[in-house]
């Protein structure tokens, strides 16, 4: 094989991997999670995550306005009627933590609790 044969081999080679280097890949989007707030529950009741896993959580309230608190996971949403709030976390610390409501919602409010398990 002649050099020109040989060195445009070796560029064809060579160049898609230094592109690759250049333009590293996109993370790809987080998980996601549904959560429905209605009188006077989140469902799911609890859900998992786990500790350093960036994780998108969807959360609708189905009938009147609602609010989802949770301080360590810094989640602090207003829930409108029939709207879907979005937020994005990342746990750092394991254990197992109470989400409230936050906008009264009726006679069973103190009851809405969403259980955040973080493994």
């Amino acid at each position: 094989m002649n050099r020109a044969r040989w060195a445009c081999c070796l560029v064809l080679l060579v160049l898609p991997a230094l592109a690759d280097a250049r333009n590293p890949s996109t993370p790809s989007e987080p998980r996601s999670i549904a959560v429905t707030a209605k009188r006077f529950e989140f469902s799911p009741a609890t859900i998992t995550l786990k500790k350093g896993e960036t994780v998108k959580l969807l959360v609708t309230s189905e009938d009147v306005t609602h609010g989802l608190f949770l301080r360590p996971l810094k989640i602090d949403l207003d829930l409108p009627a029939g709207e879907t709030q979005a937020v994005t976390v990342t746990p750092q610390e394991a254990g197992t933590y109470t989400a409230i409501c936050h906008h009264f919602c009726g006679s069973g409010h103190g009851g809405m609790k969403l259980r955040v398990v973080v493994e």
